[in-house]
């Protein structure tokens, strides 16, 4: 037996000592003397350097060095044991992580799950240090722009369903604009932080940029000029075709690779029908550090005040990208599985919607209840119940109020402030006739309908209401 495998054959032993003085409750002198043995025992035996190798944990140190800038709003904690945590940032980086400890290089699918930001929380806009994201992602090698199409075809699927306004997304492409700081002047150093500051544009104007740029991180106010004329167009595929035959952009290799991806971009998504609703925007730079190609951001428009006037953005509700390199980032041999994904800002809709409801002064229905089951008169809970549990077992959403004997006006105030459409009165007379007085709540309009008919009309009356809707 080797000096080493002797030490590993000790410090299990007295592993086994401790736990048993644990076990039989010895006093805890005994046990913090045993223990300083063992920890002696350890520090003697050192790490094993044959065995040391890259191990992925699924929390811990996972989202360093993938967010630019951004990374001052992740949440850093520390565990026990003294490894660096935190609260994840965004579950793109997470499912990264898990593509590389499973050796998956072909998936598809969706996320909805809690992030978290350190950030300044604007409740009106829909801004909160814990939110959820909903996320597509598409992983493997395919053919280029394909997987990218069907991202954006989903991403105008749901905003269009969602039926929130109108909408445009922007779209651009890593590499044009790490090309199009190379013919500006831009240090390599530079692209990323520079890249931060022209992601800014949809919020302040370009002076203030431009400011920024040169003021704070030191670039030459000729440079900034120069990219100035670039991220100040925007437009469809005739603006890519324009920058393919400029004379400086079409020279550099990466950006001259990301045009004729988008040229392809654009034929796939004319082909789905939505070239309309996407604006090639040089402006877009998507600040995350991991994006490697194509990038996408979804704004909300309002309606232009005047006929000709460009549309107003009210902010963005959906955005993602191509990040070919973040899996190989995990993985201990720096396999690459090209990726590409979007993500919808599940709060940031809801505050919307939410708005606009108000505006219109109609109320937000907290639940998806489809008919309150309520009684007339008292001693009346047994049919009730008996009821509920027939509209249960026909697929109704259906509920009752946990009380013996409510007021008839309270279970109806109830359905009112819950927004509940529907309430099925139960009376004695109606148990002597066999009917159920069906009553709407919005027009207080009531029918006795016959009680093996009732679960048909509750679905004609709800199936009409949400077409309305």
């Amino acid at each position: 037996m080797t000096e080493r495998a002797a030490l590993e054959e000790l410090v299990r032993l007295q592993g086994e000592r401790v736990r048993g003085l644990k076990q039989q409750k010895a006093s805890a002198e005994q046990i913090e003397e045993e223990v300083s043995k063992l920890l002696k025992l350890k520090a003697q035996l050192g790490p094993d350097e044959s065995k040391q190798k890259f191990v992925l944990k699924t929390p811990k140190e996972t989202l360093t060095g993938k967010y630019g800038e951004d990374s001052k709003l992740i949440y850093d904690l520390k565990d026990q044991g003294g490894e660096l945590l935190s609260l994840r940032y965004d579950l793109t980086v997470p499912f990264a992580r898990y593509l590389a400890m499973n050796k998956l290089t072909n998936i598809k699918r969706y996320h909805i799950a809690k992030v978290y930001r350190r950030d300044n929380p604007a409740m009106t806009r829909g801004r909160y240090r814990e939110f959820y994201q909903c996320d597509f992602d598409i992983a493997g090698q395919f053919d280029p722009m394909i997987p990218d199409a069907e991202c954006l075809k989903i991403m105008c699927e749901i905003l269009s369903s969602l039926q929130i306004g109108d909408f445009l997304v922007k779209v651009n492409d890593r590499r044009i604009l790490d090309g199009m700081f190379a013919i500006c002047g831009v240090s390599d150093s530079k692209f990323r932080t520079i890249c931060s500051s022209v992601d800014k544009l949809d919020k302040v104007s370009w002076d203030e940029v431009k400011n920024e740029m040169v003021g704070e991180k030191g670039l030459a106010p000729e440079v900034a000029d120069r990219i100035g004329d670039y991220v100040q167009q925007h437009g469809g595929v005739s603006l890519v075709e324009q920058l393919l035959q400029d004379p400086k952009l079409s020279q550099n290799k990466q950006a001259l690779e990301g045009l004729r991806d988008l040229k392809l971009l654009f034929e796939y998504l004319t082909l789905f029908g939505i070239d309309d609703k996407i604006s090639f925007d040089l402006s877009l730079a998507r600040g995350l550090d991991y994006y490697t190609g194509v990038i996408y951001e979804a704004v909300l428009l309002q309606t232009p005040a005047q006929a000709g006037e460009e549309p107003l953005g009210v902010g963005s509700v959906a955005a993602g990208g191509r990040y070919d390199g973040l899996v190989g980032m995990f993985d201990p041999k720096g396999r690459k599985v090209p990726c590409v994904g979007l993500s919808i800002g599940v709060e940031r809709i809801f505050s919307i919607v939410e708005q606009r409801l108000e505006a219109l002064e109609e109320k937000v229905r907290t639940t998806e209840t489809q008919v309150l089951v309520a009684s007339a008169q008292k001693k009346l809970l047994e049919e009730r119940l008996k009821l509920v549990s027939e509209l249960w077992d026909a697929g109704i959403k259906a509920e009752l109020i946990y009380k013996k004997n409510p007021k008839l006006l309270n279970q109806l105030q109830y359905c009112e402030e819950a927004g509940i459409p529907l309430v099925a009165i139960i009376g004695e007379q109606e148990l002597k006739d066999g009917v159920i007085k069906l009553r709407s709540v919005a027009s207080r309009e009531e029918v006795d309908v016959r009680r093996e008919d009732l679960v048909e009309e509750i679905k004609r009356r709800t199936s009409q209401s949400l077409r309305i809707c």
